[in-house]
């Protein structure tokens, strides 16, 4: 999209020296409330209603197409969400940028790279899981839901090999009315749901 690179950087919304704020992101909220983050926030309206719904705690989306957090960007124009922020970045830079202050990571509908070839390339890789290590507070939580199987499986594997223990679990999220109380859906989510695709979601907890 032409300009997004100038309408991201003119946002109120992001933060364009992240580095600078490691370890002090309570800081930059001016409050100690928890600080939930969202791993390929897309266009934002998972973690913009969020934000909105829950004012006492803190929410950051991290993208790493400009092409796409633009269109967070210009979703949030004329807004004054006081508990939200956005960070350009790709994911393998978390830990150069968090450092013990994370409460929750939301994974929504990552890419699944589906070829053994690129298996660390997943969000819920080892290599991934180690970097999260770093980054949160206390407990490590983590909320995963995807359209793929595969990928959820995969996931299942590693963050139980991990250490994890799994909390929550949907092989149809759509068709459990009581864990949709509380869902909020993202733009993939949606479109994929009405579509009568299948729905999975996972939450896992380390001590």
């Amino acid at each position: 999209m032409k300009n997004a690179k100038e309408q991201i950087e003119s946002s109120s919304y992001v933060i364009s020296n992240p580095e600078s704020h490691k370890g002090n992101f309570n800081k930059l909220f001016n409050n100690d409330n928890p600080i939930r983050i969202e791993i390929g926030m897309g266009k934002g309206t998972f973690i913009y209603n969020h934000a909105l719904k829950n004012p006492n705690i803190n929410y950051i989306g991290i993208e790493k197409f400009d092409s796409v957090l633009v269109r967070a960007v210009q979703k949030l124009e004329d807004t004054n969400i006081p508990n939200l922020k956005l960070i350009r970045m790709d994911a393998l830079d978390i830990d150069k940028v968090f450092n013990k202050e994370i409460d929750t990571i939301y994974l929504n509908f990552s890419d699944p790279w589906p070829k053994n070839r690129h298996e660390l390339r997943r969000l819920t890789s080892p290599v991934f899981l180690a970097k999260y290590d770093s980054v949160f507070k206390k407990d490590k939580v983590i909320n995963q839901k995807t359209d793929n199987r595969h990928l959820f499986e995969y996931s299942l594997v590693s963050l139980v090999n991990y250490g994890y223990k799994l909390e929550k679990i949907s092989l149809d999220l759509y068709k459990e009315e009581e864990l949709l109380k509380d869902n909020i859906p993202t733009e993939y989510e949606t479109r994929f749901a009405s579509n009568g695709d299948t729905i999975y979601m996972a939450e896992f907890r380390l001590q």
